[in-house]
């Protein structure tokens, strides 16, 4: 009798011990390859070795996406680095990890026929962005200020939705577009456009993508914090190891052809940081970025706005 109530004990102590954390994860846009860690580490079973159940949802943008973890409608955030900016001006978050570096998922293409070959034909020219005071809008200030144009050397025209843009490009309403790389493939393999420049070499120090969480989650559960972000970057280990199942997986996820997520899997793999380290190069770009388009009237003190409790010291 003593040996079958050990046994049963056990039996509930494992069972116990095996319940995984339910989470609900928001990303700030339909899934891309950057944000395919969720479902490739749950096909996997890697989240669920952490003790982590997740629940997926898409947003339609940074500010929806923050607003989710305010209401506490969602624990975790997939969103972009320019987001950081929220946590500045009072948002109940912080950065828990740093997740993407340089912005190599998003490019400049221009129509198929444009005649526009090289990135020194943008001056004067139109690209469409998403909004004003977004990644895109700076990305494309940023390229003319590189070519030394200044920040006005391309005219911004914000459509929106990246439909809008592409229609826009087609009709000859713009010259061109900042758009996901994925989109971008798309419209190669299509014959409709042309990508010109991948916008990873004009902003290498950058943290493209964060993970947040909610203020009161890290001072209540640190260790569910800690078992979600350990989980995301084995997922982003097992698929820097694994080409083919990543492809095959993603490919399902972003409802795509596995030639198009085969080439975001090599122009972006590279740009997955392997620990979530924030960067004080990549934190300094970003603080700047704010004040150029206007998000805040001077650089903050960017330590407040992120946790290093789980990720590797530097």
């Amino acid at each position: 009798m003593r040996l079958l109530i050990a046994c049963l004990l056990s039996v509930l102590a494992a069972a116990s011990g095996h319940a995984a954390d339910k989470v609900r994860v928001a990303t700030a846009v339909p899934t891309v390859f950057t944000f395919t860690p969720l479902e490739i580490g749950t096909e996997k079973g890697i989240y669920q070795k952490n003790g982590i159940e997740i629940e997926i949802f898409s947003m339609r943008g940074d500010a929806q996406l923050q607003q989710g973890l305010a209401a506490g409608n969602v624990e975790f955030g997939l969103g972009s680095g320019p987001g950081l900016a929220f946590v500045a001006k009072g948002a109940p978050v912080k950065g828990v990890a740093a997740f993407a570096l340089q912005p190599a998922n998003l490019t400049i293409v221009v129509a198929a026929n444009s005649p526009v070959k090289e990135v020194k034909d943008l001056k004067g020219k139109k690209l469409g962005v998403t909004t004003a005071g977004s990644l895109t809008d700076w990305l494309a200030r940023e390229t003319s200020r590189q070519q030394g144009w200044g920040p006005e050397g391309i005219t911004i025209v914000p459509l929106g939705a990246p439909t809008s843009s592409i229609a826009a490009m087609k009709n000859g309403q713009i010259d061109g577009i900042v758009i996901a790389a994925e989109n971008a493939y798309t419209l190669e393999a299509k014959g409709d456009a042309r990508m010109l420049l991948n916008l990873g070499n004009i902003a290498k120090d950058f943290h493209t993508h964060i993970i947040f969480a909610r203020n009161d989650l890290i001072a209540s559960n640190k260790d569910q914090v800690r078992r979600f972000v350990k989980a995301f970057f084995e997922t982003i280990a097992f698929m820097r190891a694994n080409r083919g199942e990543t492809i095959a997986i993603g490919a399902k996820a972003m409802h795509m052809e596995p030639s198009i997520v085969a080439r975001a899997y090599d122009e972006q793999m590279g740009m997955l940081s392997p620990d979530g380290v924030f960067r004080p190069a990549a934190l300094e770009t970003l603080a700047r970025s704010w004040v150029e388009l206007g998000i805040l009237t001077e650089k903050p003190d960017t330590s407040t706005l992120y946790v290093t409790d789980f990720v590797p010291p530097r």
